[in-house]
């Protein structure tokens, strides 16, 4: 690739795409695999589920510490990338790659170690790709076009992930299909990282010390405004993923093979609706789009409820994908601002602690998703695929609608608290730099 691809917006999009196929199929099908074919029980699952949301979350702060203190001539972030690749493709395929004749509790072991490695990968991979991007992109116009762009591939990517998976399965069976996931992976991580050139300047400051790190960051009240309203809808978007294949099976009663189709109503009509948000965010301003984006995808998870077959669930499906679309384009501004704001402060750009540290309190919050899924399944009844209990259609149903409605109402709530505090931490910067030096570009 020639020059102009060098931390190219499209460039850093294929990291985004080679990440998303595999994270996609496994958040969409691990469960309905695990539960529905390899007939583990739904308490199991919902524990393992558990155990794996809080490991998520504990392992993030640390590898973004990690990574802004390392020093290489090829950067503070590519060498982690590098060393994850190979990783992330075992890992993942250890996951579909289950042995025959498994007993239940076997089964479960097999689970919780595979997921366990594979997230242990995937946090270094994350926290290190988004890292990356406060440092490539700079200025609210560049970061929405880079986001909006990011995003297209990233909705490919869960089109792929989601609607292709069925029908490689069925035909290749799951082993095999991870596989080819992992190959797809590797293709497009390469050409990512080859194409990627950090910052020197960015790390010449040495780095703050590990308590100091964290307690700049913990005490940034933008920081946690802008992460505990994105938890809630990170856990509607993990939520919806798992739960579509089971509404498909008992809300819609449609077969397997119709389930991408399904699918594809939800993440196709995305790609356009990114370019709808991008200009709303032209429009409005990121912080507010920000904001009209969690009460636009509440509104839009309600037609679920109303669902009776494969045409009502396309008609939905189009319904949230607008609504996903905006929480997808609109996070990475409002975030980079807050690194922007900070590295005014400090001197010192810390993206991988704070993509680490918001890593952790949006994944904790996945905790809400393995409780839902347990609390609903045990209020109607179902217990597995061999024991759907009285009502599984109800089951579905709830926590494909009520559940998220509920969580996404309380984002939009939680993000009308951002605009003072941000408000007063620009000018409060604005004001420090007046007479000296400006760090960030858009105080100018």
């Amino acid at each position: 690739m020639g020059k102009n691809w060098v931390n190219s917006p499209t460039v850093y999009a294929f990291g985004m795409f080679a990440m998303m196929v595999p994270s996609q199929a496994f958040l969409a099908y691990y469960g309905y695999y695990y539960v529905d074919k390899l007939g583990l029980g739904i308490g199991l699952f919902a524990l393992a589920r558990a155990l794996y949301q809080i490991w998520d979350a504990v392992n993030q702060p640390m590898a973004g510490y990690w990574s802004d203190r390392t020093r290489t001539r090829y950067g503070r972030r590519k060498p982690w990338i590098w060393a994850s690749i190979p990783l992330f493709m075992l890992t993942f395929i250890l996951v579909f790659a289950v042995p025959q004749g498994l007993k239940e509790h076997e089964l479960f072991i097999w689970l919780l170690a595979s997921i366990f490695l594979l997230e242990g990968v995937a946090t270094v991979l994350w926290v290190n790709y988004g890292a990356l991007f406060p440092e490539l992109f700079r200025g609210e116009r560049q970061r929405a076009r880079a986001s909006a762009l990011q995003q297209g591939f990233q909705i490919v990517a869960i089109l792929i992930g989601s609607a292709l998976t069925p029908i490689l399965y069925g035909a290749v069976g799951f082993g095999r299909m991870s596989v080819i996931y992992a190959l797809v992976f590797a293709v497009f991580m390469l050409l990512f990282v080859l194409n990627v050139r950090e910052d020197a300047e960015a790390s010449r400051e040495p780095p703050l010390p590990l308590l100091q790190a964290f307690r700049e960051t913990l005490k940034n009240r933008a920081f946690w405004i802008f992460n505990i309203a994105n938890s809630f809808a990170q856990t509607v978007n993990g939520l919806l993923g798992s739960v579509i294949p089971f509404y498909a099976k008992y809300a819609l009663q449609i077969p397997d093979t119709q389930v991408s189709l399904l699918l594809a109503a939800v993440f196709v009509p995305v790609i356009p609706f990114v370019a709808v948000w991008y200009a709303i965010i032209r429009r409005l301003g990121g912080r507010l789009a920000w904001r009209l984006a969690f009460a636009v995808y509440g509104l839009s998870v309600i037609p679920l409820w109303f669902g009776q077959n494969l045409a009502g669930g396309i008609a939905a499906g189009v319904a949230v994908g607008f609504g996903l679309a905006g929480f997808l384009v609109t996070p990475p501004l409002i975030g980079s601002r807050i690194i922007d704001l900070d590295a005014a402060k400090t001197g010192r750009r810390r993206e991988g602690v704070y993509t680490a540290v918001g890593g952790f309190v949006t994944r904790s919050s996945g905790l809400l998703a393995a409780a839902a899924f347990w609390i609903v399944g045990l209020i109607f009844g179902y217990v597995s695929g061999d024991n759907p209990g009285p009502n599984p259609e109800a089951t579905f149903r709830v926590l494909a609608c009520v559940v998220p409605l509920c969580l996404l109402a309380v984002s939009f709530g939680v993000s009308l608290l951002l605009e003072d505090v941000m408000d007063e931490t620009e000018n409060r910067e604005a004001g420090a730099v007046h007479g000296g030096q400006i760090i960030d570009p858009e105080l100018r």
